[in-house]
């Protein structure tokens, strides 16, 4: 317990992977969180994430996140930063300050800087700096294929068969292998489409449908991986 009250955790992306990460960790001990996303909790989110309840609507997500972990543990420390992470500001998140750092953002194009930037920085105190990150949780319903594997050993993934294609390319590689946890169901058919209801607008070409039992267990892993990194490793 006293270890899980050192370590510091940053979490990029507090939507339907992010949130019950957040929750979890508070939960189990972890003390220091600092919790990265720009968006605001809408309708939409009401489905899947912790913290969107017709009361926060409107909201800053990180904001109404924070608010209820420090219902759960007031002493913690929780620090909310509205603002997307991106190759042109990674300087002001000082990832090297954190023992672990989370990835559950979709954006491909920050997704994979940010991977690159977790991956290369300095581990702190010798070891630390550990990176987990979640690949696509959308558009799939058993529970049982959630699965933990390095990242180049992913399959039937396209989130993540996108980054490796994206990462040749530009000949741009992780500096360290880090695991993921992801799916192997195949994504199921995306009859979504973008909505516009008059009070809110949404500009992605098309919605990802998501369920909260799938989202939630991608949450509760990268959580669990945290948790138990901690646990096998006493310094």
């Amino acid at each position: 317990m006293r270890r899980l009250r050192e370590k510091r955790v940053i979490i990029f992306g507090v939507g339907g992977v992010g949130s019950w990460c957040a929750e979890c960790l508070v939960r189990e001990g972890i003390t220091h969180l600092t919790l990265v996303d720009s968006d605001v909790v809408c309708v939409t989110n009401c489905n899947r994430q912790l913290m969107a309840t017709t009361k926060t609507i409107g909201q800053p997500k990180v904001e109404a996140l924070r608010s209820r972990l420090l219902d759960i543990n007031p002493e913690a420390e929780i620090v909310a930063l509205q603002k997307n992470f991106s190759k042109e500001n990674a300087e002001e998140f000082h990832i090297e300050a954190y023992d672990y750092v989370i990835d559950a953002i979709d954006s491909l194009k920050n997704k994979i800087e940010l991977t690159l930037q977790a991956t290369s920085t300095p581990p702190k105190g010798g070891r630390g700096g550990r990176f987990f990150s979640s690949m696509g949780a959308a558009l799939r319903i058993d529970p049982t294929k959630v699965r933990v594997s390095e990242f180049w050993k992913v399959k039937g993934d396209p989130l993540a068969a996108a980054m490796r294609s994206a990462m040749r390319r530009h000949k741009l590689f992780p500096a360290r292998k880090f695991l993921c946890v992801h799916s192997e169901e195949q994504p199921l058919p995306n009859l979504g489409k973008a909505l516009q209801d008059g009070s809110q607008t949404f500009t992605k070409v098309q919605t990802n449908g998501s369920l909260c039992h799938i989202t939630a267990i991608f949450g509760m892993t990268l959580a669990g991986l945290v948790v138990q990194d901690i646990n096998s490793n006493p310094v």
